[in-house]
């Protein structure tokens, strides 16, 4: 399926979403195609109320708690701050932890079609 999400004001969508697609590989997905590096969260947005998505959640299967609402909440990529190796040489050298980013290099290439 087809999961819509606001960058920067422009609707995207990534296609070949599942329920079994998490969170994460949505963000690492449209991160990697619009290129920029940073950290990233997906925002829920329904009228007035907002909610963000952990890594782990579904996106689809939080879309579809709401029921026939549905159609009226919009996921927003939300960028919260600079990648590891970004950030400025006032707060120190990058953090370096035990392989951490590695697995986002292994997206299947249905998540890149946009």
């Amino acid at each position: 399926m087809e999961l819509k999400v606001w960058v920067d004001g422009v609707q995207r969508v990534v296609c070949g979403v599942t329920e079994a697609t998490t969170c994460q590989e949505v963000v690492i997905a449209l991160a990697q195609a619009i290129g920029r590096t940073g950290r990233y969260t997906l925002v829920e947005q329904w009228r007035d109320s907002e909610r963000h998505l952990a890594p782990h959640e579904s996106p689809v299967a939080s879309i579809n708690t709401w029921g026939q609402y549905a159609g009226d909440v919009q996921l927003i990529l939300h960028r919260t701050g600079p990648s590891l190796t970004e950030r400025p040489p006032s707060e120190g050298p990058p953090l370096r932890g035990p392989e951490r980013g590695l697995h986002r290099q292994s997206l299947p290439p249905l998540f890149l079609s946009f």
